[in-house]
């Protein structure tokens, strides 16, 4: 059974990953479209990511390790 609403530490670490996603896609020189290009997905959803108002999926964040050459662990952590 999902919690509604999620505890608020969920919530700050979710933006913590997306701000880690934006710093590697930043220091690889992406735009959120090039970034959601090589992961087939929209802007919309990178942006989402990023800005931690999406819970984001492991296959996605697994894609955009990928796409970045960056270790999974080092945006989860």
């Amino acid at each position: 059974m999902p919690l509604d609403p999620l505890p608020a530490w969920v919530l700050t670490r979710r933006r913590a990953i997306g701000d880690r996603v934006r710093a590697a896609r930043e220091a690889r020189g992406l735009t959120q479209e090039e970034l959601a290009e090589l992961i087939d997905r929209d802007r919309k959803t990178v942006n989402r990511i990023e800005q931690g108002t999406l819970g984001s999926k492991v296959d996605d964040l697994i894609l955009i390790a990928a796409a970045l050459d960056t270790p999974l662990a080092d945006l989860v952590r």
